[in-house]
C-alpha cells in the first residue's frame, strides 16, 4: 500500500502555517512524503483545493504550477474551514446571523417526527435538511448510531463522535449542486433501509453496521464537483498522487481516515482493530468507483447464480455491504418522482458546470457535460439503462422477496418512462401537464418503517 502525506490540522499559528505552506507546495509539485513502510499516512482535512479558474488556466496552458499559483493554492488550503468547525464543536456561537446554533422548537419537533419515519423509502431528505438547519448528516448519523446501539457497543466518546461527524459534514462542499452533505445523508438513509432488509438484518454484526453507515456518510467527502478525467487532464495533484486510478474515491477514503485520527474517535481501540476499520472503510468507499461497476456486477451475478453467498463469512458480508453502498450511491432513479427529479437536475447541473469550465479553457467537453447537447432526460435515461437497472435487477434477485425492492424497481421503471416522455415532448421536467402516476408519491413501504 502506498504511503501518503500526513498533514495535521491544528490551531492557526504563523509557524504552523509556514510549515503547511511548504507541504502544500510539495503536493502541488507532485511530491509525496512516503513516511515509514507499512504505515498508512493520510491527507489532512480540507486538502482538496477548490477549483480555481486561474489555476486551471495556468496549469492547462503552461503544463506546470508556477510560484504564483502555489501561493493561491496555499491560500485555498488555509485553516479557515477547520477553525470554523472547531468553534462549533467547542460550543462557540457562530457570528453569522443566518447560522442558528439552536433550532426553533417547532422545527426540532418536525425533524424528530421525520426521524421516526427514517426507514421509509419516501423519506424526504431535502425537507429533513431544512428542518435540521443544514445538519441532516450529523443528525441522521447520531440517530442511527443510537438506533443500533453502536455508541454503547463500541464505547464511543460522544464528544469525539460529534467532532468527527462535524468534520465530515463540514468537508462536503455545499456549493456543489449534487456532491454535498445532503447527498451523503441521502445515501446514508438508503443504506439504513438496505440494512433492514430481511436477508441482511439478522446476519450483520455491529461492526458491519458501523462500517456501512460510516462509509455511506463519508463516501464522497471533500468532492470537488468535477470528475476524475477532469482532474487528470488538468494535471491536478491528486491525479498524480493516486496515479490516475480511483482518484476521487481514494481521496475520500484517506480524508476520512485523517478525520478519524484527528477526532480520536477510535483512539480507545487497540491499534490493530482501528487499522482494520480504516482498511475496511477504504474497501467500501473504493467500491463506489463507477469504473469498477462491471467488476462488482459480474461477481455479484456469479454469487447469485451459484447461490454460494455465506453470511457466516466476514468476506461475504463485506462484499454485500459493498454492493449495498453502490446501490445507495446511485439509488436516486429509484426514489419517488419528486425526489428523483430534484437529484437528476442537481447532478446534471454539476455536470454542466464542469462542461462550462472545459469550454472556457478550450478543453474537450467531457461526456454528459455539454448542456447544449446533453439534456437532463437523455442523461437520466442513459444512466438508468446502463448503470442503475443492471445493478438493481441483481439486488432484486438477492433480496427477493422484498417489498422495498419491488417499490424501488417500480419507481425506477416509472421514472425512466417519464424521462422518455419528457425527452421526446421537449417539456420542462417539472411540467404540470404530466399525468400523475398512481401511487408514485406513495405511502410508506410495509416492513421498512
Amino acid at each position: 500500500m502506498s504511503c501518503l502525506m500526513v498533514e495535521r490540522c491544528g490551531a492557526v499559528a504563523l509557524k504552523r502555517s509556514e510549515q503547511d505552506a511548504i507541504q502544500v507546495c510539495m503536493l502541488a509539485d507532485g511530491r509525496v512524503n512516503t513516511g515509514h513502510a507499512g504505515v498508512l499516512l493520510v491527507e489532512r482535512r480540507g486538502s482538496y483545493p477548490l477549483i480555481d479558474l486561474r489555476i486551471l488556466k495556468t496549469s492547462a496552458q503552461q503544463g506546470g504550477v508556477e510560484s504564483g499559483t502555489r501561493r493561491k493554492v496555499k491560500r485555498q488550503l488555509s485553516f479557515q474551514r477547520y477553525c470554523h468547525a472547531s468553534r462549533l464543536l467547542r460550543g462557540a456561537m457562530p457570528n453569522t446571523p443566518g447560522s442558528l446554533h439552536l433550532l426553533d422548537k417547532n422545527y426540532l419537533g418536525q425533524a424528530a417526527h421525520m426521524l421516526s419515519k427514517v426507514g421509509t423509502w419516501n423519506f424526504d431528505i431535502f425537507l429533513f435538511d431544512r428542518l435540521t438547519n443544514g445538519n441532516s448528516l450529523v443528525t441522521l448519523m447520531c440517530h442511527l448510531f443510537n438506533v443500533y446501539g453502536l455508541i454503547h457497543h463500541f464505547q464511543l466518546d460522544m464528544v469525539k463522535l460529534h467532532r468527527f461527524l462535524g468534520m465530515v459534514q463540514e468537508d462536503y462542499h455545499s456549493q456543489n449542486p449534487y456532491h454535498n452533505a445532503v447527498h451523503a445523508a441521502d445515501v446514508t438513509q438508503a443504506m439504513y433501509c438496505y440494512l433492514k432488509e430481511p436477508k441482511l438484518a439478522e446476519q450483520l454484526s455491529p461492526l458491519d453496521v458501523f462500517l456501512a453507515l460510516m462509509a455511506a456518510a463519508a463516501h464522497d467527502v471533500d468532492h470537488p464537483g468535477v470528475n476524475q478525467p477532469f482532474l487528470i487532464k488538468t494535471r491536478h495533484h491528486l491525479a498524480s498522487l493516486y496515479q490516475n486510478t480511483s482518484v476521487l474515491e481514494s481521496h475520500h477514503w484517506r480524508s476520512t481516515v485523517g478525520m478519524l485520527r484527528e477526532s480520536g474517535l477510535l483512539s480507545h481501540m487497540p491499534a490493530d482493530i482501528s487499522q482494520d476499520i480504516e482498511q475496511q472503510l477504504g474497501s467500501l468507499i473504493l467500491a463506489t468507483d463507477i469504473s469498477r461497476q462491471n467488476e462488482f456486477l459480474s461477481t455479484f451475478r456469479e454469487h447469485l447464480d451459484n447461490q454460494d453467498l455465506d453470511f457466516q463469512l466476514a468476506s461475504h458480508r463485506h462484499f454485500i455491504l459493498q454492493i449495498a453502498l453502490k446501490c445507495a450511491d446511485v439509488c436516486n432513479p429509484c426514489r419517488v418522482w419528486e425526489l428523483s427529479r430534484q437529484w437528476s437536475e442537481r447532478v446534471c447541473e454539476e455536470f454542466y458546470r464542469q462542461g462550462d469550465l472545459e469550454r472556457k479553457f478550450d478543453m474537450e467537453i467531457s461526456p454528459l457535460c455539454n448542456q447544449q447537447a446533453d439534456s437532463v432526460p437523455a442523461v437520466q435515461i442513459g444512466f438508468i439503462s446502463y448503470i442503475v437497472e443492471p445493478l438493481f435487477d441483481e439486488w432484486h434477485r438477492f433480496t427477493e422477496p422484498s417489498s422495498l425492492s419491488h417499490t424501488m424497481t417500480g419507481h425506477m421503471h416509472k421514472n425512466k418512462a417519464r424521462w422518455s416522455r419528457l425527452r421526446y415532448a421537449n417539456t420542462p421536467s417539472d411540467s404540470q401537464a404530466e399525468e400523475p402516476e398512481g401511487g408514485e408519491g406513495g405511502g410508506e413501504v410495509e416492513g421498512i418503517s
